[in-house]
């Protein structure tokens, strides 16, 4: 086996690694229809759920139709619950042994999660694209241009892909598709403690500060600006990451993958040891 030294050879081989792995994660996908229909369905029917039975009960600050409100909120949701696929998938792989199998190939260490971590950004494209389909047939539409649109979706994603290294570390440690499906509960408080279905200004000051501190309404709140939808009106207690939510949700990405991708590495390495 030729050993690679130089870093630009390094990570040539990661890239390669990490693409064939995608290509696995997807051939896998293709092979299970029903999980592909399930992920296509589950967006549209949260549209038309929350659209629909709580549209007409809730105030949209400011004014404006509420399913123009909800979308942005739809959308951060959905990129936030999609951590739960990923851990999944890691500790499937980690219990059944296939990180095993991996670990004695020549493969670079990066390009397993790395090849996680891609073919869930992969995915995540069409899953948007269904979301903002049905948002269009129920009324809701950005208003900023094309630009800004752009900007939006591509905000998302990058909190997306962030977001994969989360669950890509937590599916190591915890080795056990149980346990992963116990953890994934936590996310609905998570999701729901925020700005994505409800205004905060009616809750009491300390669930507030939780709210706007959350990073679910960062990326609310910066999609709706972004798309131009109601709900971003000022009030006199906004925190920080609600006057600058697009800088916010930026920090929030930087800071997951400066420490999730170093602590996946670390994780994928020592059970190759431990093993």
């Amino acid at each position: 086996m030729t050993t690679i030294t130089s870093p630009a050879g390094r990570l040539r081989w990661t890239l390669a690694d990490g693409l064939t792995l995608i290509g696995r994660e997807l051939s896998r996908l293709r092979q299970e229809p029903g999980q592909i229909i399930a992920a296509l369905l589950f967006p549209v029917i949260m549209v038309v759920l929350f659209g629909y039975v709580f549209g007409s009960a809730i105030q949209v600050p400011g004014g404006g139709d509420y399913r123009e409100f909800l979308m942005p909120g739809l959308f951060a949701m959905v990129t936030f619950t999609s951590v739960q696929g990923v851990m999944g998938t890691m500790a499937a792989d980690a219990s059944l042994g296939v990180m095993d199998r991996f670990r004695s190939m020549p493969m670079a260490r990066l390009a397993v999660p790395f090849g996680h971590t891609g073919a869930d950004s992969v995915v995540g494209v069409p899953l948007l694209a269904a979301m903002a389909g049905t948002g269009l047939l129920v009324g809701w539409q950005p208003h900023r241009g094309l630009l800004h649109t752009v900007e939006a979706f591509l905000l998302l994603m990058l909190m997306r892909y962030a977001l994969s290294w989360v669950g890509v570390y937590v599916g190591l440690v915890a080795k056990n598709e149980q346990m992963v499906t116990q953890l994934a509960t936590l996310f609905l408080p998570v999701t729901m403690l925020s700005n994505a279905f409800v205004p905060t200004d009616g809750m009491p000051a300390w669930l507030r500060f939780l709210a706007d501190w959350n990073p679910v309404s960062a990326l609310t709140a910066a999609s709706r600006e972004l798309f131009g939808n109601p709900g971003m009106a000022a009030s006199g207690h906004r925190a920080w990451p609600m006057e600058h939510p697009v800088a916010a949700v930026l920090l929030w990405s930087a800071a997951l993958l400066v420490v999730l991708a170093p602590l996946s590495l670390r994780a994928y390495s020592r059970q190759g040891r431990r093993a």
